[in-house]
């Protein structure tokens, strides 16, 4: 109330001076915050620092783009690659200011289906299941057609079956690929992941998640894709219920950050999530532990007892993925529970 009082006894050049700077401010404001439409012609199965960037964006804008299923299929199911590569990206967007070192936060601001159809299918994978019962069940090599329903948001079989007639699922649209260029010379296959992300297949990858990727390149190179309409833990079909999507996201610079992190980072309303990827499930779960470890440090400050406290009564896992080369594992812990701890 004192600041409009005192604007409102300003006269002559004074007032026309305010003015202009309130002005010019709003006017930088909008100007810096962008919201960039971008229409991918040509799709990648590499997280590869070799390749050309796509688009240049700048911290703050707002990206809004698509992506094809994980066969290349588009949003009238015209095949948009050769049919050969797995996990079809968009990208790589090169972000404005990212150098090695940094880190990247990648926000997901929306997340669209583009069709109402999604395929999986008939299959569990050898390491999800003894090698009798798997046999059995890859015998049929035509894929699943589940009808996506958005009022209630489920899907549902397209072929009807004794048993499942009136089967459904939740239905949530979220990626499975989200990485930055490997590290060096690493042609990192979108069937993989590894520290800059990858092929992480976690379901809450969704509308209003952040990721958090460490950053090996110039400019980072940003690939996104492997767009799901709803998973299991594991991925055990080989994939998920495999859909197109549109989507918009705001990247943000970690500059120099004091501790660099080693492994992707994921948070959205609800908890903190360290994510980690190795041949080895005993290695994921240290690669995850200590990875939350840190960030309870960096958060809270807590010594290593304090956090054996924290850690051990409130962290929950998920295992993400095991059919990729490596197996996947996210530790958790809920936000609220971490509200009760007393920063200093």
């Amino acid at each position: 109330m004192k600041l409009l009082l005192t604007f409102s006894k300003m006269k002559g050049p004074t007032y026309l001076i305010v003015i202009t700077l309130i002005f010019l401010s709003i006017n930088t404001y909008s100007q810096s915050h962008k919201k960039v439409k971008f229409t991918p012609t040509h799709y990648y199965s590499f997280f590869s620092g070799a390749t050309s960037p796509v688009l240049s964006i700048y911290p703050g804008d707002t990206i809004i783009t698509s992506s094809v299923d994980c066969e290349g299929f588009d949003r009238n199911l015209k095949l948009c690659t050769s049919g050969k590569s797995v996990n079809p990206l968009t990208g790589p967007f090169y972000i404005s200011g990212a150098e090695e070192g940094d880190i990247v936060k990648i926000t997901f601001t929306d997340i669209r289906f583009s069709r109402n159809t999604a395929f999986s299918l008939p299959y569990f994978h050898p390491r999800s299941m003894n090698d009798s019962i798997a046999q059995l069940a890859n015998n049929d090599s035509l894929p699943i057609i589940w009808d996506l329903n958005f009022k209630k948001n489920t899907a549902s079989l397209h072929k009807k079956t004794e048993h499942l007639n009136n089967f459904e699922v939740a239905i949530h649209p979220f990626f499975g690929c989200v990485g930055l260029a490997a590290k060096g010379n690493e042609m990192l296959s979108t069937a993989d992941s590894g520290p800059s992300g990858g092929n992480m297949d976690f379901k809450r990858i969704t509308k209003n998640a952040s990721v958090y990727l460490p950053v090996y390149h110039k400019g980072g190179l940003l690939y996104i894709g492997d767009g799901h309409a709803a998973q299991g833990d594991g991925e055990i079909n080989l994939c998920a219920l495999e859909t197109s999507l549109d989507y918009d996201f705001v990247v943000q610079l970690i500059k120099k950050p004091v501790k660099p992190i080693e492994y992707p980072r994921v948070e959205d309303d609800t908890y903190i999530m360290t994510v980690g990827m190795d041949a080895s499930f005993d290695n994921c779960i240290k690669i995850v532990n200590k990875g939350m470890l840190e960030w309870l440090q960096e958060l809270y400050h807590l010594s290593v007892e304090e956090a054996t406290k924290v850690m051990g009564s409130s962290m929950e896992y998920t295992i993400t993925e095991i059919v990729d080369p490596k197996v996947e594992v996210v530790a958790m812990i809920k936000k609220k529970t971490l509200s009760k701890i007393i920063k200093k």
